[in-house]
């Protein structure tokens, strides 16, 4: 996977949860959600992006939006439900979008060193 860019990204660690907005509007789904990170993770908040497979034959994946974060021991935000295992929430990404599983939520790097430091804690 490439990430227009960014050289370096991590998958979500499999302890990773979410809120979901209890009365969610007509956008996508990524921008009702709250993820909640693990508190080792809570130096890479800024890092964690929704990402799309750009539109066409290649397979670069550009950076969408940054993901809203909590951490664990945060209060749940009024008005969200949760909180809910990550996986497989991504088998419907979107209302407007027909096909599933192209849309990725990731930590995204620049530098080789904050990459390493996640990766390192990324294992519960």
């Amino acid at each position: 996977m490439i990430i227009q860019g960014y050289n370096f990204f991590c998958d979500m660690p499999d302890d990773m949860r979410y809120l979901r907005n209890s009365t969610p509007d007509e956008n996508f789904i990524e921008e009702n959600m709250i993820f909640i990170l693990p508190e080792r993770l809570k130096k890479f908040r800024k890092n964690l992006w929704h990402v799309r497979r750009n539109a066409g034959a290649t397979h670069i994946y550009i950076p969408l939006f940054r993901v809203k974060t909590i951490l664990e021991h945060d209060p749940v935000p009024q008005g969200y439900e949760g909180p809910l295992d990550v996986f497989p929430f991504y088998t419907h990404t979107s209302k407007r979008r027909s096909r599933a599983l192209d849309y990725y939520l990731l930590f995204i790097f620049r530098h080789k060193e904050t990459y390493v430091q996640c990766k390192s804690l990324l294992k519960p």
